[in-house]
């Protein structure tokens, strides 16, 4: 595949048929996976409509609105609230809100703008920062950037909150730059400290910023080559006139939707990167650049991701058609490592390989069993396989067996895995299990531990 036809739009063919599989990694991608019902739609609608929902969404669900706004009210989620609150509102929202792209990459902008209530300490910032992100999520990164530089939370968490006309505080004018929107290599530390001086005095009144001309730097600023009285949105817009920054944009959101496996050919990312210059910066055309594209649905971005604990929880959730509490949810996501609005730095969660290890592995399995079993006490069985199978008809151990790879791995096993878990469903039956169960204790017990087993596979770690 050449540059040239790597990011055009993917047709299919006898040799490169849409499939179970593309469908899957496209919801994988574009949301958080897929319920059987949406792989069999994406099936048959083919690659152009099911992306075209995908990037606009479902119809607007004023029930689902209320809801959210109701929990993310002072009533319910008061400024006091701990961290786990607010994330299992997040969490509530990825599982039922009809744009599951929108929550997806919101998820990228919260670790890219990664900012921790750990320091914060106020869940009313940290909730306006998550309403920012969504809000610009596939809309204009200019906008965004710039009001993400007198974002309250964004203001205490990198300190221009005490940045003031002859003490400037360089930490947000540095992670602007490094990791907001240039990448290292493409400014100097003289840029910083005089772009530091920008972004003095700027406060936060009654929960807004607000701009103390008082306390601002109003002398000649000169940072990446132009002088002038610079303020914020001078250095944000320097920022973005620079080459540099719609390459590492484009950048990130490969390794988010394409691959992390190894950094793009410079000749692969420099299109997606004029794409994104060209568009002023508009992020709903670079996505669906990428998401209609050969090379996304190439072996070059197929499983060449990890998936986040978010993306692994959530997953299992949307598969089984359940209805898991977020907030024990949002507990468990804290032993895999990732909780959310409390990310590990400045720079977020590192991602990729970096999710697994001996330990997390366990607890992944852990989650899935606790998800699965129906016996654990805060799930308490809202995510039952039985209840799903029954939905979908599915009653003999093949069927089941079926059910299961299709939902959680679009059928991309060995037929070495299918005969292992064929062969379990077959051995099951003549394990010996506690006196007080019944015939139809039995079964469940039985069934539950396919799907677990199928949860627990390598491949389904994989995005």
């Amino acid at each position: 595949m050449t540059p040239r036809t790597a990011w055009e739009p993917y047709r299919p063919s006898d040799e490169n048929p849409w499939n179970l599989q593309k469908v899957g990694h496209l919801y994988r991608r574009a949301g958080f996976g897929a319920t059987f019902a949406e792989l069999q739609q994406g099936l048959a609608d083919g690659p152009e409509k099911t992306i075209d929902r995908l990037l606009q969404g479902g119809p607007h669900d004023p029930d689902f609105e209320a809801t959210s706004a109701f929990m993310a009210s002072e009533r319910s989620l008061p400024i006091g609230s701990n961290v786990t609150q607010l994330a299992a509102w997040w969490l509530a929202r990825m599982l039922r809100n009809p744009h599951p792209l929108r929550e997806k990459l919101a998820l990228f902008w919260h670790n890219h703008f990664a900012t921790s209530q750990a320091k914060v300490n106020n869940i009313r910032h940290m909730l306006g920062q998550y309403r920012l992100l969504y809000e610009h999520a596939l809309g204009d990164f200019r906008v965004l950037l710039r009001q993400m530089s007198t974002d309250p939370a964004m203001m205490i968490w990198l300190d221009t909150v005490r940045s003031k006309r002859g003490m400037p505080n360089e930490n947000y004018a540095r992670e602007l730059m490094e990791l907001f929107s240039l990448g290292i290599g493409h400014y100097s530390e003289t840029d910083i400290r005089e772009a530091a001086k920008a972004f003095t005095g700027y406060t936060i009144r009654a929960g807004k910023s607000q701009f103390d001309r008082q306390q601002h730097d109003a002398s000649a600023k000169t940072v990446l080559g132009q002088t002038g009285n610079w303020q914020a949105d001078d250095i944000v817009r320097i920022c973005l006139d620079q080459p540099a920054c719609p390459r590492f944009i484009a950048g990130k959101l490969y390794r988010y939707l394409v691959s992390e496996s190894e950094p793009p050919a410079e000749e692969i990312l420099q299109p997606l990167a004029d794409v994104y210059r060209q568009s002023q910066f508009h992020t709903l055309k670079l996505v669906e650049t990428i998401l209609r594209s050969n090379w996304f649905f190439s072996p070059a971005a197929y499983r060449q991701k990890v998936k986040s604990p978010v993306e692994f929880a959530i997953g299992i959730v949307r598969g089984l058609e359940g209805n898991a509490g977020p907030l024990p949810l949002a507990d468990a996501l804290a032993t895999l490592g990732q909780v959310l609005f409390a990310p590990p730095s400045v720079k977020g969660w590192d991602g990729g390989p970096a999710w697994l290890n001996g330990q997390t592995l366990l607890f992944r399995q852990n989650l899935a069993l606790a998800l699965t079993s129906t016996e654990d006490n805060q799930f308490r069985g809202r995510c039952d396989p039985v209840t799903v199978l029954r939905r979908h008809e599915r009653a003999t151990d093949a069927d089941v067996v079926d059910f299961f790879l299709t939902v959680f791995l679009q059928n991309d096993v060995t037929g070495e895995v299918r005969t292992r878990l064929l062969e379990y469903a077959q051995t099951s039956r003549t394990v010996r299990v506690p006196v007080y169960w019944t015939a139809a204790d039995t079964e469940a017990h039985r069934l539950r531990t396919l799907a677990h087993l199928t949860l627990t596979l390598p491949e389904f770690q994989l995005g």
